[in-house]
Formats: structure tokens, sequence, C-alpha cells
């Protein structure tokens, strides 16, 4: 195969008598090592590129008829399994070649998790086209806006979100617009749009698949734009193989051939966390719930699929527990639940360990770290009655991450638990630049990329999130955590929802507020609340002022969306 892939870092290469190469190395990967002048010695090991194409050709051949599962967008059920998979990803590949797609080419999707939209993903990158994720619940300029700055040329839409593109289609980049759907099944629209199943039956399963360098690039997810406009991270395929094999680790997320997974958070959210990955690599049965995220339509496959892992964000979990409660349910498939998106409130740690018998593994990470960066866990080298603590800390870095702490001077921050600083991270799956160069250089010297989270990291190195640097209060000098605030206020029984911001005070600088969502057919006062968190946090920390909403907004992550909650308190 001639060679590809290579070293990052390395220059020049001398050929070798038998055709293979030799890399020379005067630099260490990129992180400040200088050994110019020494040659590596290399293996006699295969060269066995990292493509994902790799990972569903495994799946297809080893774990070829384990279920994948789909809620598609009418509400009926469909089955299928990893072979079937594979065979339609190929003709998904084909149908793109004959639409003129090639190497590089971005092809985007607009759709909810199912079998189909896998379909999609393996399809485009296994001709090293790069898979171009949409977010549906993004406002129509920022689609717009991304659609252009990706420069995709084919988008492939689930029918229900056709609405979505109609209004705007004269603004978007798209040569061909793809619905998912049969030629039955086709729905009216201005599209001129193809029917996906008659679209790649047409192509047939002929077509090139593989056999690129494993730095070719794979996908291309944007950041969700809480500062400007968002950012592209451009994935390649070494960087998701090697999160595949990482997460699927024990001490990580831990998949295996015996579990059956149900990835709630999107495929439009930061690669769904890795496990379309992650899942055909380990041959799991794989459940896909489609857009319906309420609590009735998730414990419905949750219990008949057997779930045993799930993930998704706090938010979505909140509305199951109170779907549980209400209708007095039990979890008795469920193992393991993932959550991330942001910091995990006691009360859902609680309710799901104690109540359910369920373990929460708390995940934190970014777009930009493909994304898992850190999980939680209890270190085994712990006193023992401190594992809740650990548990609801964001965890320590699996191997193939680094991370440190540093002030405003770039030193480095002890390991102590108590001392924050900004969180930077690097690592073989962490981005180090973004599509069209936006943001311009974002690694420090010593190659690491600042998260934009205010945190700590204890002597187990375990790391906990004290705040986004745009989110931290600080009043008076000194900095008050809005994320331990909404924790301890969420565990009260009555409040469904909370966010702590930061307003301008004219001695302190800034005094916080907390907002508030109830829970439907609850009740709660400012001066219950006040009780509450006292003697629960410092009492300087003690919010200013208290506002009580019937809907705390959301962003199109569902995350709470704190510029929207500081542009209402401003408006009061």
């Amino acid at each position: 195969m001639g060679c590809i892939g290579g070293a990052l870092g390395a220059v020049g290469r001398r050929e070798r008598g038998n055709g293979t190469c030799a890399w020379e190395i005067s630099a260490s990967f990129g992180f400040g090592s200088d050994r110019s002048g020494e040659t590596a010695m290399l293996g006699l090991m295969q060269n066995w590129p990292l493509t994902v194409d790799r990972i569903i050709d495994h799946a297809a051949r080893v774990h070829g008829r384990r279920e994948i599962v789909t809620r598609r967008t009418d509400g009926l059920i469909h089955r299928s399994d990893y072979a079937t998979l594979r065979a339609r990803a190929r003709q998904v590949s084909a149908a793109l070649r004959r639409l003129g797609i090639a190497m590089g080419d971005r092809v985007a999707t607009l759709a909810w998790n199912s079998e189909r939209h896998m379909e999609c993903w393996y399809g485009a990158m296994g001709i090293g086209a790069v898979l171009h994720t949409l977010n549906p619940r993004l406002h129509a300029d920022q689609l717009v806006w991304i659609a252009r700055d990706a420069g995709s040329r084919v988008l492939v839409l689930d029918s229900d979100l056709i609405s979505l593109i109609e209004p705007i289609r004269d603004r978007l980049p798209f040569e061909h617009y793809i619905i998912i759907a049969d030629a039955n099944g086709m729905p009216s629209s201005t599209l001129g749009a193809l029917s996906y199943e008659e679209w790649i039956a047409a192509a047939g399963h002929d077509t090139i698949w593989g056999g690129f360098d494993e730095n070719t690039a794979c996908g291309l997810c944007y950041t969700s734009g809480t500062t400007g406009n968002p950012k592209g991270v451009l994935y390649s395929h070494r960087s998701n193989t090697l999160h595949t094999m990482m997460v699927m680790a024990k001490g990580a997320l831990g998949i295996g051939p015996d579990d059956v997974v149900m990835p709630v958070v999107p495929m439009f959210h930061a690669n769904a966390w890795g496990l379309a990955f992650a899942c055909p690599a380990a041959g799991a049965k794989l459940v896909m719930p489609g857009g319906q995220l309420d609590g009735t339509s998730l414990y419905e496959l949750l219990d008949r699929e057997r779930v045993t892992i799930t993930a998704a964000v706090p938010t979505v979990w909140l509305g199951l527990l109170h779907y549980l409660r209400e209708h007095d349910l039990k979890l008795p498939y469920l193992e393991r639940v993932i959550i991330g998106g942001s910091a995990l409130p006691e009360a859902i740690l609680r309710a799901f360990e104690e109540d359910y018998d369920v373990e929460v593994i708390q995940g934190w990470g970014m777009t930009e770290t493909s994304p898992v960066g850190t999980i939680s866990g209890v270190p085994a080298t712990i006193a023992e009655g401190e594992g809740l603590a650990h548990k609801l800390k964001q965890g320590r870095p699996p191997f193939g991450v680094e991370l440190r702490v540093a002030d405003d001077e770039n030193a480095e921050a002890p390991w102590d638990g108590a001392t924050p600083g900004r969180l930077l991270i690097r690592g073989f799956a962490v981005a180090g630049g973004y599509w069209h160069g936006a943001g311009g250089d974002i690694l420090d010297a010593d190659g690491f990329f600042d998260t934009g989270d205010v945190a700590t990291i204890d002597a187990h190195g375990a790391m906990q999130i004290t705040d986004r640097a745009k989110d931290v209060i600080k009043s008076g000098g000194e900095w008050i955590s809005s994320i331990a605030i909404e924790n301890i206020a969420l565990s009260h029984p009555a409040v469904a929802n909370a966010a702590a911001i930061g307003v301008p005070h004219p001695k302190w600088d800034e005094r916080p507020v907390l907002i508030v969502e109830t829970r439907p057919g609850a009740a709660v006062t400012e001066d219950e609340l006040r009780a509450y968190l006292g003697g629960r946090i410092a009492r300087w920390w003690m919010p200013d002022a208290f506002v009580f909403l019937d809907v705390i907004p959301l962003g199109a992550t569902g995350k709470i969306d704190k510029r929207a909650l500081r542009e209402t308190i401003r408006n009061r």
C-alpha cells in the first residue's frame, strides 16, 4: 500500500530497499521536545490504517446478525442488523459517487438517530468524503451560515424536517436533496428531492471502499456558537477510530458485545459521543430512538428492548425520572446511564443509583474533543465513604487525553482539588485547529487547547468543572461557582431546572441571581429556597435575587441558554 499514515511531526522520509518507508523524526509530535539529528528505528508491524470503514467491516463480518432497532419518523419500529447496514452503506457510497461526490467533498445530514442516518455516515466516510451533521434545533440563520461555511454539496434529511429547509432553500449551497423515505412515503416538497430508498437502489453496491490515509478528514461538526459564529471541528479517520477504542474500554464507557445501547444523545451532537462508532466496533445491539425523546417513548424502548446502557444530557433524564415517578415504573434491565453536556446534579445521581439501582457515569467533553475528555468514577485509591463526591466530579481522563489547569500567567496549578484555573487539554482526538482557520492558532506552545472551562484537579487525577470561564461569577474579587448553586437548587423537590447568572453590582462587581423553573404542580417561594441553600453554600454565595420562569430556555444542544437568560434579566 506504500507509505500512508506516517507520523505527525515527522519531516522527510527515506525509502528502504523493499519499497517500504522509514520516517526520520526531528520533532516529538509538536509537543516541544527537540530530538534533532536522531533517526528512529521503526518496528516491523503491518500497516493497517485506522479508518472508520474498517469499523463497519468488522461489525458486519463478526457481529453481522446483531440487531439495530430504530423508531422511525412515522413512529414505527424497524429492525435491521450490522451486515445489512454495511451493505446499504456501500449503496450510499455508490449513490454519492453517481452524484459526483469525491474525496474531501462534504455531505450534510439533517436527521435524527436511525439506522439510515448511520448508513449515510459510513457511506460518505467510506469513500473519503466528509460527513457534516446539521443540528435541526438551530435557528434558520445559523443553519444557513454553517451549511455555507462547510460548503456541503448534498443534504440528506428526515422527512419531518423538510419544513426547516424549504423557507431557506434559496440561501443554501446544496446541489442535491435526498429525503429519507421510500417512494410510497415521499412527502410533497419544493426541494426537488430524491427518495432515499430509490436513490440507493439505483446505485448498486459496486464502489471503491476505504484504502486511504488514516489522517484523511472524516467528519465535520460545528460548535454551539455561544459566542460569535459556530466553528467547524474537522475529525480524521484516525482520531475517530482511536476515540472509539478509548471509549469502549473498561473505565470509560465499557461497551461490550453483550450490551444493548440506546444513544439518546443525537448523532448531530459531537459524534453522538462516539456511540455510532463504538457500538458496531464492540458488536453491541443498537437502539435508535429517532426524534421522539419524551419520557413515554424512551421508557418504552428501554423496557421492551432491554437496554443496558443509554446516554443523554441531564435535561432528558429529568424528564424520564419524572415520568417514572408519575407512573410508578422501574428500570429492571438498565445497568448504566451516561450523562454529559452539563454538570451532573446530585439529585439525578441519587435518583438513578438509589431509587432504580442504575449506575451513573458522568462524562465531560466538547465538540473539539470528539467529545470524551473525562469519565467519572470512584478511584480505587480513595477512602471509604468518598465515592459520591467523586462521582459528582467530571472524572479522570482516559489514556489518550492529557489535562492541566493553569492560571492567567499559564503557570500550572497544583492537583490539590482546590486550586481552580483554566482547563487545558491535548490528545489524539483533540482539535488542533478549526475549519477554514477560524479562531486562528488555538493551541498554546505545548500543544494544549484552552477549553474555556474553569476547573480543579485532585490528587487522584479527577477533574471538576467549577464554571465556564464566561459564566463564572466574580464578586468582590472572588469566584462564585454558578454550577454549585444550580446543583444544590436542583436537589429541591419542587425545582425542575435552575440557572445561576451574575448581574452587575456597583460595589461587588457582580452578584448571583438564581433563575428557577418549578416542577408541574409544585410551588416554592424565595424564602424557602433561601432557607434550603443556607448552610449548603457560603453566605456570600447566596443569590441576591430569585427569578421564577415558566420555562428556562435551552440551547440547541440541550444546555441552559444563559445568554438568553441574561437578556431576560436585563429586560425585567
